[in-house]
């Protein structure tokens, strides 16, 4: 059984800074190899993805998250983070972590991931 709750998100001003974290139960444990990411959607607006990392550890960003995102891992305590720093209003969105064991030939990036959390409100104002 796979869950994931997320947590850590708020409100800042602009260039402000704040760590979201998804504990993920039942994926890093699991049966192997696996993919999590990290989307957003704010209201009006179509979902984006913001960064994906799989079981090697290697995240890749969003156009809009280089540089200023850094997501990471902490396996032993089942958990992802994403450092988000010099946020802009435009980064205001509901933040969600997904996740799904790797089917094996598909970047994680581009994976359907069936499993997500409720998500966790960032606002930057």
């Amino acid at each position: 059984h796979v869950q994931l709750v997320e947590s850590g998100g708020g409100s800042v001003q602009a260039g402000g800074s704040l760590t979201l974290s998804c504990v993920a139960s039942g994926i890093y444990a699991g049966r192997g190899a696996y993919c999590m990411a990290w989307f957003r959607q704010a209201p009006g607006r179509e979902r984006e993805g913001v960064a994906a990392i799989g079981s090697d550890g290697r995240p890749v960003y969003a156009e809009f998250a280089r540089g200023r995102f850094t997501a990471s891992q902490d396996n032993a305590k089942d958990t992802l983070f994403l450092q988000m720093t010099g946020l802009t209003p435009e980064d205001t969105a509901l933040y969600y972590c997904a996740a799904d064991f790797w089917d094996g030939h598909t970047r994680c990036v581009a994976q359907r991931l069936r499993y997500r959390g409720q998500g966790t409100q960032v606002t930057v104002s």
